[in-house]
């Protein structure tokens, strides 16, 4: 790989490890216990209904992202070249 891309590799690793530690500790200190105690199919539950709210925040995202007032910014766009 290209040292741009080991940067960039750096760069994920750094903040996945950061978030993790963050997110564990966060949720330990809400809920205790430990993780690998919670039954199988409520921790498949659990993980199916982060998918969930993955899944609306990148649809919300993308519409933000795409459109403006019911336009897509390529229209937007193209009516601000035009005047």
């Amino acid at each position: 790989m290209r040292q741009e891309h080991e940067e960039h590799l750096g760069y994920i690793l750094e903040q996945a490890l950061v978030r993790i530690d963050e997110k564990y500790r966060k949720g330990q200190a809400e809920h205790g216990g430990l993780l690998s105690d919670v039954p199988t199919l409520d921790l498949i539950e659990f993980a199916i209904e982060e998918a969930v709210d993955q899944m609306v925040y990148l649809l919300t995202l993308h519409q933000q992202l795409t459109t403006t007032n019911g336009l897509s910014k390529t229209d937007t766009q193209n009516k601000s070249n035009r005047k």
